[in-house]
């Protein structure tokens, strides 16, 4: 006879209750950790807690790979987000019945995925940047909610997988500090800025689920803060689902925070503000603060319902035949239409930088061609980190030949990655054998050579995972731990350029990285730049559909592109002021939102539904966008505010609004937007509230956060 947790009748919540009121107290326990183990008397097999999916299904063999995060934000393009993360479930899917179908349940098997990541990258150092969707709370929100949605999938009874927003809260380095550094901002910088994406993911998302952060905000563990996990998330925000802290977090709390000074305190800490499960081992400790009386049993049952009641919604505990996501066949994994959905994502996030006198694009009756950089042909530098493993990679060299295949392509490495790391395939690690003054020379002379040969040369540039990452031994000049020291392309990259711009030749820079590179003398000097990132599996394909001007490019920056470090608060800082478009008062390199593109566009005809805004409504912002040019292209439309009269110090710019539109040459588009009147609101840190003022406020739409091509202003009232 089955036993209620076991009869598909009865409410999700009844059987999770009915469950862990059949298990001891160590049973309890056992289950609150990342690997939870069977429980043979009930039945229940074990599971794994952690996977990953940040733009793919990760570490877990072939999987489709979609550029680095980063790369998705600079698509600006919320529906192809919902269609990756749609696709990345997909595969999810597949492989986990595969999994089970094999009795296999270790880690990276299961469907509780720890993406995305939605920090705000707030320094270009900061080596995990790239996984996340840039500098603005806005445009990384609406993004995360996409993703979110694409991932836990659309049926009324079971989640297709659940999506874990990371890493809560005011999380983004450096990496050699995060698991002792103490985050100390203003009420405003909190609410405005770090948390503003994790509202979006948790309200609109709707996520099921959050992971907690290493570091310390105002003195107190993120994975033990009552303000964050009680205040905000559950109280404020009304969140429903599970806490999971990230790996060695709970540690943190007693060996490196030191804010409690044994486990079985840190692990009552944790549980009691409301981390229900935990990466790591510290949680075994919870039967000791039991006995303690640390916690009481009744709130760990509150955790372990939790943990429950979700593997319930993942239909774990009902025939597959019942859960319309456990249908989706293994043959999915990789195939054809996947394969074209992350060409055309690294199309899409492909951003032209510079382009004098028309470089670009190039002529496919090109007869020579030189291909040259340590970015060129490595396969690992195109998926970033947390990737999955690609049938095909296809690398820019491999690209531009199949793109022309008439043409003689002459490849070069030309230079070491940086001083002292190759960066050629196999050099896992942080660094590889210093590379001696006449190797460096050497690999420059063949680079010169061939590019003396070629009608056009091609550079591919930049950094690599191993480089810039999460927390690594690196020790290279211009890098730190996984951090970045300085926003230069490296030293030898940056001679090999300067030594190929002497020729003459037509040049094209492609940049490939996850974060921001300070280009100045690129810019200058070289008449095409374009930033490709991590392009993932079809990195290839994708730059040649660029470069030879099969596609138009219209990525936009994520990011603001600076000049120098030196334009830069300390890394350690958290306080945004001098950070980021919205309060950065210097010249940037190339603004936040900006993007060149092969065709022209015109704006005219901003239009407001009402001149006035009240805070509890909401009006349509509307412009027409015309394709002025010769070919068919991308625009994004980006709606930004500005505050002309507010009685508090606000962002000198704030994005509300963006629309990715195809036009061909000639056509207009009327663009709309709706700007609610609570977006505008400030953190009122007395009133402990969001507060909108009467003001006078600035609507500025165009193609990027320097590019004013029309504006008006309206009045907002409480």
């Amino acid at each position: 006879m089955a036993l209620p947790f076991q009869d598909t009748s009865l409410s999700f919540e009844a059987r999770a209750q009915d469950l862990v009121g059949r298990l001891t107290l160590d049973e309890k326990v056992a289950q609150m950790q990342d690997r939870a183990p069977a429980i043979p008397r009930l039945g229940i097999p074990a599971y794994n807690w952690w996977n990953e999916a940040l733009h793919g299904v990760a570490r877990s063999g072939l999987a489709t790979v979609f550029p680095q995060a980063i790369g998705l934000a600079a698509t600006w393009n919320d529906s192809l987000m919902f269609q990756v993360a749609t696709v990345i479930s997909d595969e999810a899917r597949a492989k986990h019945q595969e999994y089970v179908r094999n009795d296999s349940r270790a880690r990276y098997q299961g469907l509780t995925f720890w993406s995305p990541n939605i920090n705000i990258f707030r320094d270009p150092r900061w080596g995990r940047g790239q996984e996340t969707y840039g500098e603005d709370p806005y445009l990384t929100g609406t993004l995360a909610v996409q993703f979110i949605r694409g991932m836990q999938g659309d049926d009324s009874t079971y989640l297709k997988t659940v999506s874990t927003v990371k890493h809560f809260a005011v999380h983004s380095g450096p990496e050699p500090d995060r698991h002792t550094f103490n985050a100390v901002v203003s009420e405003r910088d909190l609410h405005e800025t770090y948390l503003r994406a994790f509202a979006m993911g948790i309200q609109d998302g709707p996520a099921y689920s959050i992971m907690c952060a290493y570091n310390s905000l105002y003195g107190k563990a993120a994975c033990g803060s009552d303000l964050l996990l009680g205040d905000v998330l559950r109280d404020r925000w009304g969140f429903k689902g599970y806490v999971v802290s990230d790996c060695g977090a709970i540690d943190d709390i007693y060996e490196r925070h030191r804010i409690v000074p044994t486990a079985a305190e840190a692990a009552a800490l944790g549980v009691n503000t409301g981390t229900d499960l935990e990466c790591g081992d510290t949680y075994a400790s919870l039967v000791t603060a039991v006995q303690q009386g640390l916690i009481t049993e009744a709130r760990i049952d509150t955790a372990v319902t939790r943990l429950f009641l979700a593997r319930m919604r993942l239909g774990m505990f009902d025939p597959p035949d019942m859960v319309r996501w456990a249908q989706i066949p293994f043959s999915v994994l990789d195939d054809s239409a996947h394969r074209a959905l992350a060409r055309q994502a690294a199309r899409e996030s492909i951003v032209l930088l510079r382009n004098e006198h028309h470089t670009l694009p190039l002529g496919k009756s090109l007869r020579t061609i030189a291909v040259i950089g340590p970015d060129a042909d490595e396969p690992r530098m195109l998926l970033g980190n947390y990737n999955g493993e690609p049938a095909d990679p296809i690398t820019p060299l491999r690209g531009i030949r199949e793109a022309l295949p008439g043409a003689r392509v002459i490849y070069a490495r030309g230079a070491d990655l940086a001083a002292g790391y190759s960066g050629v395939e196999g050099n896992s690690g942080s660094v590889s054998a210093a590379s001696d003054s006449q190797s460096a020379l050497a690999l420059q002379t063949a680079a010169v050579q061939a590019a003396e040969q070629a009608d056009a040369v091609v550079l591919f540039l930049g950094l690599t995972a191993n480089l810039e990452g999460e927390e690594m031994r690196v020790d290279v000049p211009g890098f730190k731990g996984g951090d970045r020291t300085s926003i230069d392309l490296p030293a030898p990259q940056k001679a090999l350029l300067e030594r190929i711009m002497k020729l003459g030749k037509p040049t094209v820079l492609v940049l490939m990285s996850g974060s921001a590179l300070a280009v100045t003398w690129a810019q200058q000097h070289v008449h095409a730049i374009v930033e490709a990132w991590y392009p993932g599996q079809a990195a290839g394909s994708a730059i040649a559909d660029v470069l030879f001007g099969d596609y138009d490019p219209a990525g936009r920056l994520p990011v603001t592109f600076y000049r120098s470090t030196a334009d830069l608060p300390p890394f350690d800082d958290y306080a945004m002021a001098g950070r980021t478009y919205r309060f950065f008062t210097g010249k940037p390199l190339y603004a936040f939102g900006y993007g060149l593109s092969y065709t022209t566009f015109r704006y005219s005809h901003l239009t407001t539904s009402a001149r006035t805004l009240s805070g509890s409504d909401s009006i349509t912002v509307s412009v027409d966008v015309k394709n002025d040019g010769k070919v068919r292209g991308d625009e994004v439309a980006q709606l930004y505010v500005r505050h002309e009269n507010s009685r508090v110090p606000r962002a000198r710019l704030d994005l509300r609004g963006y629309r990715r539109i195809t036009l061909d040459p000639g056509q207009s588009q009327r663009v709309n937007f709706t700007l609610r009147g609570a977006s505008l609101a400030y953190w009122d840190s007395t009133a402990q509230r969001w507060t909108v003022e009467r003001d006078r406020v600035r609507l500025q739409v165009g193609g990027s956060s320097d590019a004013d091509r029309a504006h008006t202003t309206i009045s907002v009232v409480p």
